[in-house]
């Protein structure tokens, strides 16, 4: 289990996390969703004890992992760099993780096993880490930090930089894990993900805007959205005049709209007038967090 409280953290005169409350039960799967900047690096370090909270509180399975050595061996942590040795080769690297974790070369030998299997590593395992796939590269620091099978573990876009299939497949990794009872926090700026996460909670300026079920956040946005086709550029500098209009956002041939809820007949009355034409679309996470972003930008001013 993952418990953080009321977490401070200054980065120079910055507060990088202003205030966040977040707790991740096992079995589940938590996603911080954001932009880069929002905070979400900077709350899975306070999580892995790697950077002082300032105030607050951390726990991992009730354990502090600023001053109790144990928490860290409840703890998987990816980083979002690439951390492996590029001279290594798969094998080696995980051989180089086994002396971290201090574990018996049984125990080792059949983790290894088990992981290689399950990332489809084993043909690849005196491949350099350097000559890998970013794909595959990641499903091997992915190996590497659950070798000493954690309880946490603590994932930093995982997926950024990743092909279609390889994002697909460390998906599939996690389930098998989460299946387990392993508690994960997640951090991505995809905003298709959160649908694959139980929870996500919507990061902005190292603060969460909302936090819940994905369906259910979605399911309870209030504001109508629209589709719009029409001259892009005359509609885009119209949409960014207007104060009801709390989002829009290019989509393929077409531009997405999330309209102040009771505004909508002005606005797309006016759209109408100058040539555009508007249809009802369904709310996405997306738009939800576009709306919030721009709904907390005005309160701040």
């Amino acid at each position: 289990m993952i418990d953080l409280v009321a977490v401070q953290h200054r980065f120079g005169a910055n507060l990088a996390v202003a205030q966040l409350t977040l707790h991740v039960a096992p079995g589940e799967i938590y996603g911080l969703i954001g932009p880069d900047g929002a905070g979400k690096t900077t709350t899975l370090r306070i999580t892995a004890g790697l950077l002082d909270p300032g105030s607050g509180t951390v726990r991992l399975g009730g354990k502090d992992p600023f001053h109790d050595p144990a928490a860290r061996e409840l703890l998987g942590y990816m980083p979002q760099q690439y951390s492996l040795y590029g001279d290594l080769s798969v094998a080696e690297n995980l051989a180089f993780f086994r002396e971290m974790y201090c574990l018996t070369r049984q125990a080792f030998g059949d983790r290894r096993d088990r992981l290689l299997h399950l990332t489809r590593l084993a043909p690849f395992k005196d491949r350099r880490a350097s000559a890998l796939s970013g794909g595959m590269y990641k499903k091997l620091a992915l190996a590497c930090a659950l070798l000493h099978e954690p309880k946490v573990l603590l994932l930093d876009e995982p997926t950024t930089g990743v092909d279609p299939v390889s994002r697909r497949e460390l998906w599939d990794l996690l389930r098998a894990f989460l299946a387990e009872g392993m508690a994960i926090a997640l951090a991505t700026p995809y905003m298709d993900e959160a649908a694959r996460c139980h929870r996500a909670g919507m990061l902005y300026r190292g603060a969460l805007l909302a936090e819940g079920a994905p369906g259910a956040l979605v399911a309870a946005f209030p504001h109508p959205v629209f589709a719009l086709h029409g001259d892009r550029d005359a509609l885009e500098a119209t949409l960014a005049r207007d104060p009801d209009v709390l989002a829009f956002t290019p989509a393929g041939a077409e531009l997405r709209v999330v309209i102040r809820r009771g505004c909508q007949a002005r606005v797309v009355g006016a759209l109408a007038a100058s040539g555009a034409t508007a249809a009802p679309a369904k709310a996405t996470f997306e738009d939800l967090f576009l709306a919030s972003v721009r709904e907390r930008a005005r309160s701040a001013a």
